[in-house]
């Protein structure tokens, strides 16, 4: 049985040990992780995020930065997002409805303040619960007299 379990505990070493070597810093605090790929390597730098390809010249190794297509996508998306409010706000300008579902967008209207409020208000309310303490105070001293009543 202890044989099992060292069979099954090298089984394992021997499964990840080719996956901590895969990523191992190429300097000391750890910056940049190297990834082998057919041409020659990917560095991944820890700080930026930023990935280049590194590959062997005739000179020695040169890395070059891989185009960042998120940066294009976010400008896409931010774009569109403006193309979408200007259609809104022109639909909503020639008093048509928006397509199923759709609501105005905030952004394109001052926002709505928080109304408080007056005194007179915050006075009518107090009242209010003041008469309703005073409406349940009696109650429960109505019943407690009810109780010490029907006790011989």
């Amino acid at each position: 049985m202890i044989r099992t379990a060292l069979a099954i505990v090298a089984f394992l070493f021997a499964l990840a040990a080719p996956a901590f070597a895969q990523d191992k810093p190429d300097n000391a605090d750890g910056r940049f992780t190297l990834h082998r790929t057919d041409e020659g390597f990917l560095r991944l730098d820890g700080r930026s995020g930023q990935v280049s390809l590194c590959l062997k010249r005739s000179a020695g190794w040169e890395c070059q930065t891989v185009p960042d297509e998120r940066s294009a996508l976010e400008g896409e998306i931010a774009r569109l997002q403006a193309d979408n409010a200007n259609l809104k706000r022109e639909l909503l300008a020639h008093n048509l409805p928006l397509p199923g579902g759709m609501r105005p967008s905030v952004s394109g209207r001052e926002e709505e303040r928080l109304q408080l409020p007056s005194d007179a208000e915050l006075n009518q309310m107090m009242n209010y619960v003041e008469k309703v303490w005073k409406r349940m105070v009696e109650m429960i001293i109505t019943t407690q007299k009810d109780i010490m009543k029907k006790q011989p």
